[in-house]
Parts: C-alpha cells; sequence; structure tokens
C-alpha cells in the first residue's frame, strides 16, 4: 500500500525510528529499569538506539529511547504522543542543552537536508488519521519532552545498565523556550 509505505518511509527515514521488525534488535544485556519493571523494546534507530516500551499494557505505555551511547530516558507517554513528537519535530535528538535559536537552526538545518519535509509529514500523519493541523507545535513537543525529563514519569523510567548504574538523562535541562 502506498499510504503504509509513506509512513514507514517517513519514520523510517525522516523521524529515524525503525519499528519494521524490532526483534532483529535487542538491548544491551542488563540494560533494565531501575524499578524492575518491564523494558519491551519495538522500534530502533538506524544507530541501534532502542524505543522501547515501559510496564506491561498496550501503546498507552510511557516510551523510553535507550541510546548506545549510555543515556535514556522518557520521550512520551503513549504510542500516539511519540508519533506527533516524531512528526513535528523529528530531530527531537539534538534538542538537549540548545537554546531557542539554536534550535531554529537545528530545524532549519533538517528542513535544508529534506526540502519536502512538512510535505512527507502531513502525507504521513493524514495516512494515519491525524490533521496536520492538529499536530502540537515544535516548542510544545520539546517543551513535553523536558517536562517528562523531570517529572514522575521519568522516576518511573529511569533506566540502569548491566553495571546497576543509572543511564545519563537524555533531557537534563529543559531547552529554552522562544
Amino acid at each position: 500500500m502506498a499510504t503504509d509505505e509513506r509512513v514507514v518511509g517517513f519514520f523510517a527515514g525522516i523521524a529515524d525510528l525503525d519499528a519494521t521488525n524490532p526483534a532483529d534488535h535487542v538491548l544491551e544485556d542488563g540494560v533494565r529499569l531501575a524499578s524492575g519493571a518491564r523494558l519491551e523494546q519495538f522500534a530502533r534507530a538506524g544507530s541501534g538506539d532502542a524505543f522501547c516500551f515501559v510496564g506491561e499494557g498496550g501503546e498507552e505505555r510511557p516510551v523510553v529511547y535507550v541510546s548506545l551511547d549510555g543515556e535514556a530516558g522518557p520521550l512520551a507517554v503513549g504510542l500516539p504522543e511519540l508519533v506527533r513528537l516524531c512528526l513535528v519535530a523529528p530531530w527531537w535528538r539534538d534538542a538537549p542543552g540548545r537554546t531557542a535559536r539554536e534550535l531554529q537552526a537545528v530545524a532549519g538545518e533538517y528542513r535544508q537536508d529534506v526540502p519536502d519535509l512538512d510535505r512527507r509529514r502531513d502525507l504521513a500523519a493524514r495516512a494515519l488519521g491525524l490533521d496536520p493541523a492538529g499536530l502540537p507545535s515544535e516548542a510544545a513537543a520539546l517543551a513535553r519532552l523536558a517536562e517528562l525529563s523531570r517529572g514522575p514519569v521519568a522516576a518511573a523510567c529511569l533506566v540502569v545498565g548491566y553495571e546497576g548504574d543509572p543511564l545519563d538523562p537524555l533531557f537534563g535541562a529543559a531547552p529554552d523556550q522562544p
């Protein structure tokens, strides 16, 4: 189906979130949640980093990103929120520690690399039954990342490595707001 190919193409190629065959990629031995709750990988980035659900249940569970560089943190509460983040700010990995002006530059560079980003985003959103006009702004999506990194979701999603030490947080400080 052409629509499915557009969605898969956007998420795998632009947002670097590939859920086509997560069984091929497993978390490094010993990487787990500090709470002992289940950490279930469902997608990967091209680098091998993992997108994981936390705990038991379905797509409503918190989503954690586990980097091979020793960083981890919550991205969303539920798959729909993750989808919206990836649609509006597929470059979210470049957000930590940047000012509003720097974030605008990152978004601009991303758009230069993918000149039809907005069109492809809108096609993917519509294929998923989402109205592109109803998507959050980039600033709102990034503010939500910062909120998740500091609150009770972050505490419930604390990832530890094989030696039992917590991985570094993805987002330590909130990005400056425009």
